[in-house]
């Protein structure tokens, strides 16, 4: 028996069935091992409708099951309430109906699971004790059993509808069609019938279907589905757009880089399919725990239905029958193989709700152990863009920033193009006799005015003077001589994401510690780390020194979340003990190792993880504790001839709803 095949199987399913809708099939699915049934064995209806009308359609569904509640209902009011008569063949009938309309599918399972020689399961459990209770007369239990049962298979299936409406609307973002330019003749195709080269026409409102370089001019977009930012992003052309992106302003051509397939929406939306087939290690264990518990429940139940026959005096079998079936709806497993699970994938849904892609349960739990972040710098905890931070000059400072960014407009490297973005309002003049002086800068003409632009080397070699504190400036300088004299200079830096303070903090409170890496050199990012608060950083490093420096940390026995985005930290990502990405923009390989994707790039919502990872743990194991307190307390009632089987109902059932209630809180945590 898995104690968690009722819950996985409903999760896969749902899956699938989105998978194949979408038509998108996973081509790693294969590569996770499943401890799970796959054999749709369990097939009560389940409406996989996305949003608020999947719990309706879930409610619909179960038509039988109402109907059932409702007959029992109304014997048990006309028998214990309104003193009527009923006659035991009209009570057979009654509980019989009610019987088959609400349990016919899980007796249907239990004896196909037993005709391949799977006998210890919950639903084997669930069908010996209920025909128990109906072979010594008892038929209202019985049917009371099975209800309830039920109604606590819907409550979880209830819970999971809930915690995926987060996960499912990513879904809902990629189109269903799209318009590829063939010929010069717009065409209505599907998504991953567009090809490589080819080019799509987005309209104002449409959603972009794969990911693609800009034709046009340039375009505004809505990001929110893959940044979870609501601000409007301007894309220039020859810039990357990515689907899931819409365009808001206006129609544009865009030239297709990736398949649909391999579009990084739907590698996203291919991790978090996946992520339920990952089992955290309370689950695991609980499933290994199985194998002993289910066969050991039906040896007690048989040892207490048959041992007294050999002490007790006047032994009655039915009697003793009535205690055995009791144990054994007690001790059915519904509150874990429920709960357990269903509180895993709550936590998933939370952190996706906030932006937090979370591969797989087993990482819900790794990241609340984590003891120190190693991050990286440019692009995790900066926003890997150079901008101009500072601009001095003694003359007019337009004249001074339209001369020096027409000379720039000449270079493509990074620091160029930062100072031509400082004059985006201003109309620059085409530079001739331009020389680009390697390591040093560029010297040339604007306006018959001979401009330098570069380093202090570059001002040393032609001999011009400069303030010699701009020597002592750990950013990057721009140094402008004009006509031969210093004029001015840009100072240029990589600008900190404006909520990197605030993750730094928020992990300090946590009791986890901050180490930050870097290529950069050492001054940059000794600035950088005292700016967030960061008391240990390191400098100059390539990625085979990030790999040495964490592998450092784990051996001194730190728990290590490693976090970046480029593909140099991919390696260090899959060395870590949880390797989180930033995933908005970061790299395609990054994005793959990585066990956690920050699809926004916020760094604060690496505390949010943390937090979601204790919530869940705390939820899951509050759910075993009681579970099995109370089932402990109740079997031995019932053993002793005590309890009833009402009071096993509540033992069972009772405490299998209170624990999907409480995993079900999960959703409205706040983190």
């Amino acid at each position: 028996m898995k104690f968690d095949e009722k819950t996985t199987t409903h999760t896969d399913d749902c899956c699938s069935a989105e998978k194949h809708n979408h038509s998108h099939q996973s081509s790693r699915q294969n590569s996770h091992e499943h401890d799970h049934d796959h054999s749709h064995d369990h097939d009560h209806d389940h409406d996989h409708s996305h949003g608020a009308g999947a719990s309706a359609g879930l409610l619909r569904s179960r038509w039988m099951l109402w109907l059932s509640l409702a007959i029992l209902g109304v014997f048990l009011v006309l028998n214990y309430i309104a003193d009527v008569f009923v006659p035991r063949s009209v009570e057979i009938v009654m509980m019989l109906a009610a019987y088959v309309l609400a349990g016919n599918k899980t007796v249907s399972l239990a004896f196909r699971k037993a005709s391949r020689g799977d006998f210890f399961n919950e639903f084997t459990l669930m069908t010996i004790a209920t025909f128990g209770a109906f072979y010594i007369g008892e038929f209202s239990e019985g049917v009371a059993v099975m209800i309830f049962y039920e109604i606590g298979e819907l409550f979880q299936d209830l819970a999971v509808s809930r915690s995926k409406r987060s996960i499912k609307a990513l879904l809902d973002i990629r189109p269903d069609t799209v318009t590829v330019l063939r010929g010069d003749k717009p065409m209505q195709v599907r998504p991953d019938d567009v090809r490589i080269g080819e080019t799509i026409l987005v309209k104002p409102g449409e959603k972009v279907a794969l990911d693609g370089e800009m034709r046009a001019a340039s375009g505004t977009f809505n990001t929110a589905a893959l940044t979870g930012e609501p601000k409007p992003q301007v894309i220039e052309q020859g810039e990357k757009v990515l689907a899931g992106m819409i365009s808001i302003e206006k129609s544009v051509e865009i030239e297709v880089k990736a398949l649909f397939k391999d579009s990084k929406l739907s590698r996203i939306l291919e991790m978090v399919q996946e992520a339920s087939a990952r089992k955290a290690p309370t689950q695991l264990l609980i499933s290994r725990l199985a194998r002993i518990y289910t066969p050991a429940v039906f040896l007690l139940a048989l040892l207490i239905i048959v041992t007294p026959a050999i002490f007790v005096t006047d032994y009655q079998f039915d009697q003793w029958l009535y205690r055995g079936m009791v144990f054994l709806v007690i001790a059915c497993p519904c509150a874990l193989t429920i709960s357990i699970p269903l509180g895993y994938f709550g936590g998933i849904g939370l952190a996706s709700r906030h932006g937090i892609l979370v591969k797989g349960a087993n990482f819900l739990d790794i990241i609340t152990k984590i003891d120190t972040v190693v991050s990286d710098k440019t692009g995790t905890l900066t926003k890997g863009v150079f901008q101009v931070q500072v601009i001095e000059t003694e003359l007019d400072k337009s004249e001074f920033i339209r001369i020096a960014a027409s000379l720039e407009s000449y270079s493509t490297h990074p620091v160029a193009k930062a100072v031509v973005m400082a004059a985006a309002d201003l109309a620059l003049s085409k530079p001739v006799e331009v020389e680009e002086i390697a390591g040093h800068g560029l010297k040339g003409q604007v306006d018959g005015r001979a401009v330098l632009a570069g380093n202090a080397k570059l001002l040393d070699q032609n001999g011009i003077s400069y303030p010699a504190e701009l020597a002592s400036l750990v950013e990057t300088v721009v140094i402008v001589a004009i006509d031969n004299r210093y004029a001015g200079y840009f100072l240029i830096a990589d600008e900190i994401k404006d909520d990197a303070s605030l993750a730094v903090s928020d992990l300090k409170s946590l009791g986890i510690t901050t180490i930050m890496l870097s290529g950069d050199k050492e001054a940059v990012v000794t600035k950088v780390a005292r700016e967030l608060g960061i008391a240990k950083s390191y400098g100059g490093l390539l990625p085979e020194d990030k790999v040495r420096i964490v592998q450092s940390l784990k051996d001194q026995g730190k728990h290590i979340a490693f976090v970046g985005d480029g593909v140099n930290d991919a390696p260090v990502i899959a060395l870590a003990d949880a390797g989180i990405a930033m995933g908005a923009l970061g790299s395609d390989a990054t994005i793959e190792t990585a066990d956690i994707v920050i699809q926004n790039d916020q760094p604060s919502r690496i505390p949010a993880a943390v937090r979601i990872g204790k919530i869940t743990k705390s939820v899951v194991y509050q759910n075993i504790s009681l579970a099995m307190g109370v089932k402990i307390a109740v079997m031995a009632l019932g053993a002793g001839g005590v309890a009833t089987l009402w009071e096993a109902v509540f033992a069972d059932v009772g405490v299998a709803l209170l624990a999907i209630l409480n995993a079900y809180r999960i959703q409205g945590k706040k983190v």
